[in-house]
Formats: C-alpha cells, structure tokens, sequence
C-alpha cells in the first residue's frame, strides 16, 4: 500500500480562497428535506460546471440500465472509464455528473461511460448493484477487452463499484483493470471515527444524512453486509486501486480504512489524502484547484494500468 497527502498546487492562500468560495456556495443552497428536491440539488450543483464544446456526449443504454458515453478528442476507443455517480444511492444522475466524468475520461485518453442505475427507496439494495454489473457484461459483450476498463466511482457509487467487484470476483468473471475510488462510502453501519470527528469541518455529510440514505438504500438489510458495506468484504484478488479523500470529509476513516484492508488482501492500493478537501470535491473542479489535480492523478492511474491495444 502506498498513502500520501497531497499538497496545495497552487499555495495554501489560493487554495484556501478557493475551496473557501465552493464552501460558501454550499451554504447557499443548504440541502432540502424533501427527496426530489435532495436531488434537484445534486443536479443544480452539477449545472454549476459547463461542458467543453469538445466533449460528445451520447445517450446510451448498457445491458438495459439508461447510460452516457462521452468522449473528448484523443480518446482511445478502446479503454473505457465505466463510472457510477454519487448521491447515496437516492440522488445523483447523468447530469449531476456528466461534466466531472468527461473531464476524467480526457485524463484518462479513454470513453467513459457513466450509469444511471436505479435509485432508492424506490429500487433499494440490490438494484444498483445489479445494475452495475448488467454494465459490465454489456462492455465484456460489446467486445472491450477487461484490461482495458477502469470501473470507477464516487461516494456510494465507490462503495458500489467496490460491490461490484466482490460479485464479479465471486462469478469469475473477468476484471477490470483498475479500480478509482473517490470519496467512497464503503461501511452503512457508520463505525468510522471520522463520521463524528469531522462533523464540523464536513458541509456535506453528516450522520444523520447517512442513517436516512442507509435506512431507505438497505431497507432491512444487514448494514454490515459485504456486498452494501464493502469494506467488509473478502477483497482478495482484486485489481490495483486508487483512492482519493479529503482530509475534511466524515468519510476520512471509509477510505483510510479500505486502504488498510485491501493491503491486507495483498491488494495494490494507493491512498490519496488531500488536505483541507471536502466530500466529492471533484465535483467542483472548474471551481478549484484541487479538483482538477485529483482527477488529473487519476487519469494518470487509469492510462498506467489498462494496458495500450
């Protein structure tokens, strides 16, 4: 396992102005009650970002689940950044996340494409989960070699992607190259120490949020379940993995502590900590700094591991 803090790219004060401004931002528009307006929420955060004349972004549909293809010029065809957004498994879409996905994928010279799996409470566990694996098979029977896809994710569509590895593992099914996880949720019990450690420095995520998203995303399933709560899982034989977190996240300990397991597991994992970040700061990356840097090093990650036709 190898773990790093990454430092300011652009000096701590503009740094701090930055990630200060996108903080503001989020106290402007405080996170409603009410589902539909949780996810107008996301959508409009996702808004707030323009997508570059340059992308093509084409709808899809990847083994019956509602996708995205986008790709940017210089993108190899064949190596494929399969995503799963964010949102805590009732919120997040295409939108939300379509100018942050393109960006990874012209980091990582390849197509991406993103998923609009099924959503909670109205399709609880496992509906994403099935969701993300009929993805899969889609890109293995449209001919993408497995050598060449990253599958990725963010927040729970980290903890998803991790899931989604332990089934494919457990079918035989051949991996991916490579795992990117940014900001996952991968422990529904709540155990981590950071989850209350860093609740006052955290503007997104708090427990209370995370005990209504589990309650309507599990709806009686066993929170500590291997395939809800993937740290928990048997991680053995799993592809080499990158995950990124910020130190100001209540998720801290999600990470720091799936870093530990998969190195465990004999899994090669990077961690990444970078300082002063909040949850799902890729999101805001034409905003900060920061979150142009984070995807660039994961856009090195994917092109150093799907390997070249």
């Amino acid at each position: 396992m190898t773990a790093s803090a990454i430092p300011s790219g652009s000096g701590t004060a503009m740094a701090s102005s930055e990630i200060d401004r996108v903080r503001a931002l989020l106290a402007s528009r405080p996170r409603p009650t009410g589902l539909a307006e949780r996810r107008e929420r996301l959508d409009w955060l996702g808004s707030l970002s323009t997508l570059p004349q340059d992308v093509r972004a084409e709808p899809a549909e990847a083994g019956g689940v509602p996708a995205e293809w986008t790709v940017t010029p210089g993108a190899d065809p064949g190596r494929v950044l399969l995503f799963l957004h964010g949102g805590g498994y009732v919120s997040g879409s295409l939108a939300s996340h379509r100018v942050m996905v393109a960006q990874a994928g012209r980091e990582a010279g390849a197509r991406t494409l993103a998923l609009a799996y099924r959503l909670a409470p109205e399709h609880p566990f496992p509906a994403a989960l099935e969701d993300a694996l009929a993805a899969y098979s889609f890109l293995l029977a449209s001919g993408v070699e497995p050598g060449r896809i990253c599958l990725a994710g963010e927040s729970a569509g980290g903890g998803l992607a991790l899931a989604t590895l332990v089934r494919l593992r457990e079918a035989g099914t051949p991996m991916p190259a490579c795992l990117w996880c940014a900001s996952p949720w991968t422990d529904l019990a709540m155990t981590g120490a950071s989850i209350d450690a860093r609740d006052a420095v955290d503007p997104i995520i708090h427990r209370g949020y995370l005990e209504d998203l589990a309650a309507a995303y599990l709806n009686g399933a066993d929170p500590g379940g291997p395939l809800v709560s993937p740290l928990h899982a048997d991680l053995r034989d799993l592809p080499p993995t990158l995950i990124q977190v910020g130190s100001a996240e209540t998720l801290l300990d999600d990470s720091v502590r799936l870093a530990r397991a998969l190195a465990a597991a004999d899994v090669a994992v990077t961690l990444a900590v970078w300082p002063h970040m909040i949850h799902a700061w890729h999101l805001f990356h034409q905003q900060l700094r920061e979150g142009r840097d984070s995807l660039a090093q994961a856009g090195r990650f994917v092109r150093a591991h799907t390997r070249e036709a």
